[in-house]
């Protein structure tokens, strides 16, 4: 049997997941048929093709909100301390007794994001650390299973969807730095695929009972779930190309999964930031060393460019931005202005993030700066007569 058409039951005995089964029956759901709230006014330009509507939709949308949060906001060490601090995986669990998102509020972070004159959010639903943000079934280190009691997912995909914003869930499918049978240094060469133990980690299985069919596993249903669980969304963002690229890529069974993306949500847009299966990828999603790369792969994709509201801190390891760092300087209006002018040299979105604090609020001089953005967009957006610019 080719992996092009392999079925999701056979996918899922061969990765050795086959126990999943029935979990992944609660998902499979009905693929959405009504027109999302953030198509409205693209869909009448392709009468029943929700992908082409999409696809004009992302060219056009110019500006999105990325949020970087989890764990990792509790320390103000960005997103990669596990990793620099070397953090042993029960140490780091501890973190989960003291989230509690309080002051989490996807409707306001909604509004900033629409204020900003923005037209999707972008969410990290697990990042590197294997938290989730969502109501999982494929493991207990959850949001809902931590003092927030919160599917924190399900908030922020209803407040997008109440103000015609897109959502994609972000999902780290290449790193996993807790999974016992996540991606291993003996079949990848990337140096943070796991943090440098010494001695390894007793949580990790032993290389003699390592499974990586039964990590891939585990990300096909965590996907399958934001993509069942949430209503229509806008895409999905996968990160973490840089293991894949370090080994044999096909490990991954990514086509399997990009198979069961668009059978759940049809007009869903895939991107692995800057390719790592670019015939297969609807768009491109590089940050800045990225760029040269995603820009050769493109073909005519849309694309946007990553970037971050945060500088570096001091108190913080060097290479983290994007979840919460203390004593960070933040960028101003005048500089996401320039990068919105940047990116659009390149016919690009910006995808602007923004790494909440413990709590969950935003940091107020981002929310400041993003309101004067928004302003500023609206008010160039307007001819001498006063109506609004096509974009």
């Amino acid at each position: 049997m080719s992996m092009g058409t392999m079925n999701r039951r056979a996918f899922l005995a061969v990765a050795g997941g086959a126990g999943l089964a029935a979990g992944l029956a609660r998902v499979a759901r009905a693929a959405p048929t009504a027109v999302p709230s953030y198509l409205r006014n693209h869909a009448a330009r392709h009468p029943g093709d929700l992908k082409a509507a999409a696809l004009d939709w992302f060219r056009e949308a110019r500006f999105g909100l990325f949020i970087h949060y989890g764990l990792y906001s509790l320390t103000g060490r960005g997103e990669w301390v596990q990793l620099h601090d070397r953090i042993p995986i029960a140490e780091y669990a501890k973190l989960k007794d003291r989230f509690t998102a309080e002051k989490f509020d996807a409707p306001a972070i909604a509004a900033l994001a629409e204020a900003a004159d923005m037209r999707y959010v972008t969410m990290v639903c697990k990042h590197c650390d294997s938290f989730c943000l969502w109501d999982t079934k494929a493991t207990d280190f959850n949001s809902v299973n931590s003092p927030a009691r919160r599917d924190l997912v399900a908030e922020m995909a209803a407040a997008c969807r109440a103000r015609g914003l897109g959502f994609f869930p972000f999902y780290e499918h290449g790193f996993d730095w807790r999974h016992p049978h996540g991606p291993a240094p003996w079949d990848w060469k990337s140096r943070a695929v796991r943090p440098a133990y010494d001695p390894p980690d007793p949580f990790y299985a032993p290389r003699e009972s390592y499974d990586f069919g039964r990590y891939v596993a585990y990300a096909y249903q965590g996907v399958s779930e934001l993509c069942a669980n949430y209503g229509p969304i806008a895409g999905v963002w996968l990160d973490g190309i840089a293991v894949p690229l370090s080994g044999d890529k096909a490990l991954f069974r990514a086509p399997e999964l990009y198979a069961r993306i668009r059978e759940l949500q049809p007009q869903a847009l895939i991107g692995y930031k800057s390719g790592l299966h670019p015939e297969l990828e609807d768009f491109m999603a590089p940050e800045l060393p990225q760029i040269e790369k995603a820009m050769a792969n493109r073909g005519t994709k849309p694309m946007e460019i990553c970037r971050t509201m945060q500088k570096h801190s001091a108190k913080a390891p060097k290479g983290a931005l994007w979840g919460w760092l203390d004593g960070a300087d933040h960028v101003t209006p005048d500089e996401v202005m320039t990068m919105l002018a940047e990116a659009g040299e390149k016919r690009a979105n910006l995808l602007l993030n923004v790494g909440p604090l413990p709590d969950g609020s935003i940091h107020p001089d981002d929310i400041a700066t993003l309101k004067e953005v928004g302003r500023r967009r609206r008010a160039g957006a307007r001819t001498d007569d006063g109506k609004r610019k096509t974009e």
